[in-house]
């Protein structure tokens, strides 16, 4: 059965001068619009195409190629693009906003501001609707998560204690103050590593990769700093962390780890004011 707010897979069953027919099931015929046909590929009647469905003006199913930033069941963040007194539209990526009503506002939004919001059907107009609130999808299964496992983050907002996250769509997680040495911003998404799962299950996260792995990869990122820069960078084991973290987004106890063990190697020289290839 074809799905609002999602990519289906539908069949052709005409091909008018205004667009394509397509076999939506129980919703009927649902129209493809001309301008969204591929133009890459001929299409006839029988031919099957991916397509996502949304309510066009009048409520009724439509169909486009066009690939929206989030789909119903799924989190994102999205800007505002007005407000009325209806609630507030967001842009989604597709010609109709997603409307995000002024009861699913968590705080007050300007146009401009961006968001993260969970996309439903609305049980009673079955409209595509967006909320704030996002306690009541996430959290509803126990965390089974390792330490040092890598995860798929989605910024939500800043806190006094750091950065609320959602991981892979499905639980809370909290990224904190120490552990951020990037800009982040609302609506970002960043792949991160489960730093600790507490027994009340809270969860701490870390945007750097655990262990050896991520020592590797710093080390790697430092020489390759290097050779851009023609073999010497003026950053060493002496320098203020704020310009350590300006150039490797790391903690300047991490970067000295990474250019001892770079010393140590005898790939580099630490001096005073800079390390230089050897």
């Amino acid at each position: 059965m074809a799905a609002i707010g999602q990519y289906n897979r539908l069949q052709i069953t005409k091909h008018t001068s205004f667009g394509l027919y397509l076999d939506g099931g129980d919703l009927g015929e649902i129209l493809l619009p001309k301008r969204y046909i591929p133009r890459d590929e001929a299409v006839e009647p029988g031919d099957w195409l991916k397509v996502f469905l949304y309510l066009d003006s009048e409520d009724r199913p439509i169909a486009t190629t066009q690939r929206p930033r989030v789909q119903v069941g799924q989190f994102a963040g999205l800007k505002v693009v007005e407000i009325n007194r209806i609630g507030l539209f967001l842009d989604w990526g597709l010609p109709k906003d997603l409307l995000l009503p002024h009861s699913e506002e968590k705080r007050p939004l300007q146009v401009g501001d961006t968001c993260v919001v969970y996309v439903y059907l609305d049980p009673r107009t079955r409209r595509i609707t967006a909320t704030a609130r996002l306690d009541r999808f996430l959290d509803q299964t126990p965390p089974r998560y390792r330490a040092g496992q890598p995860v798929e983050l989605l910024v939500v907002e800043r806190t006094d204690l750091g950065f609320k996250a959602i991981i892979e769509g499905q639980h809370w997680g909290l990224i904190h103050r120490n552990e951020v040495f990037k800009p982040l911003r609302t609506g970002q998404r960043e792949k991160g590593y489960i730093r600790e799962v507490r027994p009340d299950g809270r969860i701490s996260l870390t945007l750097q990769a655990p262990g050896r792995e991520g020592a590797d990869a710093l080390q790697q990122a430092i020489l390759d700093k290097l050779e851009q820069a023609g073999g010497v960078l003026a950053v060493s084991d002496k320098s203020a962390a704020e310009d350590i973290v300006r150039l490797f987004g790391v903690s300047k106890g991490s970067f000295k780890k990474a250019i001892g063990g770079l010393y140590k190697q005898g790939q580099i020289r630490i001096l005073d004011d800079r390390i230089e290839r050897v």
